[in-house]
């Protein structure tokens, strides 16, 4: 039997609540507003570093300038924000959009993946090297940008965060080239991403870490 959506909402508002009350690291202290996420509990998720000002003020991910950029990048890959999920490895933004400490990063990661476990995606994108390394336990963001990744029966698609492209224009193309890839994967559908997988250059196979 398939999962309920209307639980997994339900369990996804739980954590929303929880990541409210939390006080297991110092940025609640500093915060406005928590960013739990928001979206789809379908079969896609999208994973950033954390919460900027704008997130902070309105406690929504991704509609600052790096959230606009985003919108225009999920039109390449054929998706809508009302088709995925979207949220941050860190709920809680650090002070002047610093990258988040280690005991950040450890502090939050049990909610993210709390939060996948309840939506059960198939492909998960990670966007910037936080969500690249608390995810799969990779570093090189370069290097590993743009090939899929493949873990159990969930695929992992890393590429930079939108908000690399507001400091170096350059990357505006190099993201907008992942995110078209990305669409290759999506228009797959899930059941179709294993032969999608194996005509796409670049496959990794992560059984174990």
């Amino acid at each position: 039997m398939a999962p309920d959506p209307l639980d997994k909402e339900r369990q996804l508002d739980e954590i929303a609540a929880e990541i409210a009350e939390c006080r297991r690291c110092p940025l609640w202290r500093t915060r406005k507003k928590p960013v739990p996420g928001e979206g789809s509990a379908s079969w896609i998720v999208l994973v950033g570093e954390a919460p900027g000002a704008t997130e902070d003020e309105l406690g929504r991910p991704f509609v600052g300038s790096a959230g606009k950029f985003l919108d225009e990048l999920l039109a390449e890959a054929g998706l809508t924000r009302e088709k995925v999920f979207i949220t941050n490895v860190v709920k809680c933004r650090p002070p002047s959009n610093r990258v988040p400490h280690r005991d950040e990063v450890a502090s939050c990661l049990p909610f993210l993946r709390r939060q996948l476990s309840v939506i059960s995606p198939r492909l998960v994108c990670t966007m910037g090297g936080v969500a690249l390394k608390a995810l799969l336990g990779l570093s090189g963001i370069n290097r590993h940008r743009g090939r899929p990744i493949m873990r159990g029966s969930v695929v992992y698609f890393p590429t930079l965060h939108p908000a690399a492209s507001l400091y170096d224009r350059k990357l505006r193309q190099v993201l907008i080239g992942d995110f078209q890839r990305l669409g290759q994967l999506v228009e797959a559908g899930p059941d179709g991403l294993p032969s999608k997988l194996a005509s796409l250059n670049g496959l990794l196979t992560l059984d174990s870490f």
